[in-house]
């Protein structure tokens, strides 16, 4: 699972970052042979060699920058980087992630990047990371949700698969007739939890927060929509908690049994899964009034305070759209780097299965943002997993249960 997906447990301790140790930036000295620091989390757990082979290679093109790395694991990152801004001993180049930048660049610490080639990015990605005209970040890998199916369940049933311009309706309609209950077969799967809920309120066309952030606005059509689509799936077209759902792998062993015909899930299934011994795709998730997926990505920023800004955007540059990045990502089964070449990507898109490896790509044309929560971060996603929980159990309305959210998410904002 891409890390970003636990960002939002970061924002606690990031809001906490003091400025003492912050300037409003360095002259570079990039005359001569310069040495410049780099703290990541992205290699951590088993890519740390991968991360060493494209220094390796930047190095060689760049004889006169040498990189000095430090990584660090993904659960003790933030604490140390907290530590280091407010110290200012941060590296000169540092990893954050989406759920961590707008806090971070918010306080001043990062230092604009200039003369960036936009045309080498995704473009909905690469725009997570700019900030009023300017860029203070570049994406180093992302990943995002999608429609896992089952095409011989589809096919069995006579049903058209999964297409980009498929709406809830459409998936509603396929998964009742997919559904066998008598069978063990049921025909969606999604969780219901915050994570999936910010994403459908924008596809209802909402807004979980107010356009200041200050203020809940899912107390609105569209949230109530959203609700009604999560928590109405479960014991009719979806297992239920008392089936076993959101118990570990449960969704897995069931789409890997061949008993589950659709499955929003992310990417990073798609090794996990593998080889099954039916067919099976992905298609881009559906939406209500709009499409709208969850996108998650890491993403590599440049002090303010480096003495040596050039280099170190050089190599910003290059760890984020290199052809030797992207061939190292692809060769080790990386993450996903969120380039806009198709042609560098052709190792991964040509793989199979799933045969539509574009709707990886595809999905990134319309990006479900997600929402910067504050420092009480985990406690409103725990009340949106316990309101939508009641609420998928019958022992509350989504007329009552709404607004009554609304309104303890609006007491926990800050």
């Amino acid at each position: 699972m891409n890390k970003s997906i636990l960002a939002a447990g970061t924002v606690a301790i990031l809001t906490a970052v003091v400025l003492t140790g912050c300037s409003s930036g360095s002259s570079d000295d990039s005359s001569g042979p310069v040495t410049i620091t780099y703290s990541n989390f992205i290699s951590n757990g088993g890519n740390e060699e991968n991360l060493q082979a494209i220094v390796d290679a930047f190095q060689k093109e760049n004889p006169d920058i040498t990189v000095e790395v430090t990584t660090s694991a993904y659960s003790d990152y933030f604490t140390k980087l907290q530590t280091d801004l407010a110290a200012g001993t941060q590296s000169d180049v540092f990893d954050l992630d989406g759920g961590s930048f707008a806090n971070i660049q918010a306080n001043g610490v990062l230092a604009p990047l200039d003369g960036v080639d936009a045309s080498k990015y995704r473009t909905s990605v690469l725009d997570s990371y700019n900030v009023d005209g300017s860029q203070y970040g570049l994406p180093t890998s992302f990943s995002n949700v999608v429609l896992f199916y089952n095409k011989d369940l589809f096919d069995a049933a006579g049903i058209e698969a999964p297409t980009s311009d498929w709406t809830w309706a459409d998936e509603q309609a396929a998964a009742e007739k997919l559904t066998d209950t008598a069978a063990g077969v049921w025909g969606d799967y999604q969780p219901i939890s915050y994570n999936e809920y910010y994403k459908t309120v924008q596809q209802a066309g909402g807004s979980f927060l107010s356009d200041d952030g200050k203020t809940a606005a899912f107390d609105s059509d569209a949230g109530a929509a959203a609700a009604d689509w999560l928590a109405g799936k479960s014991g009719t077209v979806m297992p239920s908690a008392a089936d076993g759902a959101g118990t570990p792998d449960f969704d897995t062993n069931l789409f890997k049994d061949g008993k589950l015909a659709m499955w929003h899930t992310g990417i990073w299934m798609i090794g996990l899964v593998g080889d099954l011994p039916f067919n099976w795709d992905i298609a881009v998730e559906p939406g209500d009034t709009q499409k709208a997926s969850a996108t998650f990505s890491n993403a590599v920023v440049v002090s303010n305070d480096s003495k040596h800004k050039e280099a170190a955007q050089k190599w910003a540059e290059y760890l984020s759209s290199s052809e030797e990045m992207v061939q190292v990502r692809l060769d080790s089964g990386w993450e996903l780097p969120a380039i806009s070449d198709d042609a560098l990507l052709a190792p991964y898109l040509e793989k199979t299965p799933p045969a539509n490896r574009q709707a990886v790509f595809d999905s990134l044309e319309d990006i479900a943002v997600a929402p910067q929560l504050g420092a009480n971060s985990q406690q409103i996603q725990d009340a949106v997993n316990n309101s939508l929980g009641e609420i998928a159990a019958g022992r509350a309305t989504t007329d009552d249960a709404i607004p009554t959210l609304s309104d303890e998410v609006d007491a926990l904002l800050q």
